[in-house]
């Protein structure tokens, strides 16, 4: 797989997972893990051809068809919509609601988002890798014709570099994260453009000084490491199919260039591992090798801990994400659904499937209300208050919600033809207005 950008024009399909077939098999299932963690680099560095879209018209998709065992709770605010019940295997319950609509992106939102664009040294190319709480800060990847480097943009500054790889072909910035007092960063990069190439995680200390937390060339997810309360977590293959969470401390001050090695916190075979509230979640494979599930635990204890309502019954599902009050993630039945829970819900409701919008949908991130998702033909965003969706890219493209932020990466005309350039805008996804709810929803 040539996640380069030296090919221009369209992204690779995306790597959808389905249900693990029984008995299973470690070995390919972690390499699907693998091929979902690279996607997201693979689809930016990769180039992404962008022919503008025509303005959606509002439709309403196929409404999902879940099963319902009791009356949803007075708080819940899909309470007055029917429910339709089905057999579901070993899933939990789950109320339907009514389905969510397509909407055209408002001028508001156009608006927003072109005030937000980042615009790139003069001579260098950027590649969003991740975006901080509020848009406070933004890493990226940045190359000329003869460097490439991993950078931090704080609020309106110039970025700020972390790294110059040393070969600005081959390597490649894969995930960041930013301590809450900004003064960590934590990425990791690529050595290789294939899915075997090593990788190495990084801490970079904003006061000065840079360390290497861990080097990997064994086959497992790929790292995207999560600073919380003084420490990273990543994960990374140990072999036989199996990954290993680690955490270890951000240097403190006056420690000198000894640190301490990683510390194992768990062994399966699993996801990346990415931060909820107070919990570190993954998804990984059940005891019986056929089935996955959702597993976390404690930031505060760094122990095993369970999962809110009925995320702990949840079996097969993909693409789980969470701002430690809403999570979501993908079913695959007869055609994959969008699944919903939040404090308050008896059960998960389905919000959307069936094409275009849900066809193929991958990549889900979290901002309170806010939901986007990525498709082989664009990007999208659910708002939860109105239940009304909108493409916000044009043909391909990628977006993320973020505590309070949203940023959205896309080519706009050929990548590499006359007047072809990136697209990047970060913009307080707080401050966004609700996207209308079309007329004639049902």
């Amino acid at each position: 797989m040539d996640t380069s950008g030296r090919s221009a024009g369209r992204p690779a399909p995306p790597v959808t997972r389905t249900t693990l077939p029984a008995p299973l098999n470690t070995a390919l299932f972690h390499a699907n893990l693998l091929n979902t963690a690279l996607l997201s680099a693979a689809l930016l560095v990769g180039g992404m051809g962008c022919t503008p879209a025509p303005t959606a018209r509002p439709t309403v998709p196929t409404a999902a068809r879940v099963p319902s065992a009791s009356a949803p709770s007075v708080s819940d605010p899909s309470a007055s919509a029917p429910s339709v019940p089905v057999t579901s295997g070993s899933r939990p319950s789950a109320a339907a609601v009514r389905a969510a609509c397509e909407a055209p992106l408002p001028e508001s939102w156009r608006s927003a988002l072109a005030a937000g664009e980042f615009r790139a040294p003069t001579g260098e190319r950027a590649v969003l890798t991740e975006v901080g709480p509020r848009a406070s800060w933004t890493v990226v990847q940045l190359s000329d014709d003869r460097t490439r480097r991993a950078a931090l943009v704080e609020a309106a500054g110039a970025p700020r570099t972390l790294l110059t790889f040393t070969d600005p072909v081959e390597h490649q910035l894969l995930a960041a994260d930013v301590s809450a007092d900004g003064r960590w960063t934590a990425f990791a990069v690529l050595e290789g453009r294939t899915l075997d190439s090593p990788w190495s995680l990084y801490v970079r200390d904003a006061q000065g000084g840079m360390r290497r937390l861990a080097r990997s060339a064994l086959p497992g997810p790929l790292p995207q490491p999560v600073v919380r309360g003084g420490a990273v977590f990543w994960a990374q293959g140990t072999g036989d199919g199996r990954a290993t969470i680690f955490t270890s401390p951000v240097r403190p001050p006056g420690s000198g260039t000894s640190s301490r090695a990683p510390r194992a916190l768990h062994t399966g075979v699993l996801d990346a591992p990415f931060a909820a509230g107070g919990l570190l979640a993954w998804r990984e494979a059940g005891p019986d090798g056929r089935t996955t599930k959702l597993a976390a635990l404690s930031f505060a204890t760094l122990r095993p801990a369970g999962l809110p309502g009925p995320l702990g019954g949840l079996r097969d599902l993909r693409s789980p994400a969470s701002d430690g009050a809403t999570w979501a993630w993908i079913e695959d039945e007869e055609e994959p659904r969008l699944m919903v829970w939040r404090p308050g819900q008896r059960s998960p409701v389905a919000r959307l499937s069936g094409p275009p919008a849900a066809e193929g949908l991958d990549q889900l991130r979290i901002s309170g209300e806010l939901i986007t998702w990525r498709t082989p033909e664009a990007a999208y965003a659910l708002d939860l208050r109105t239940s009304a969706y909108a493409r916000i890219t044009p043909q391909y493209g990628y977006a993320q919600a973020r505590a309070g932020a949203l940023a959205v990466a896309y080519n706009q005309g050929e990548t590499k033809g006359p007047g072809g350039r990136s697209v990047i805008q970060v913009v307080r996804a707080d401050r966004l207005p609700r996207l209308p709810m079309p007329r004639d929803c049902g």
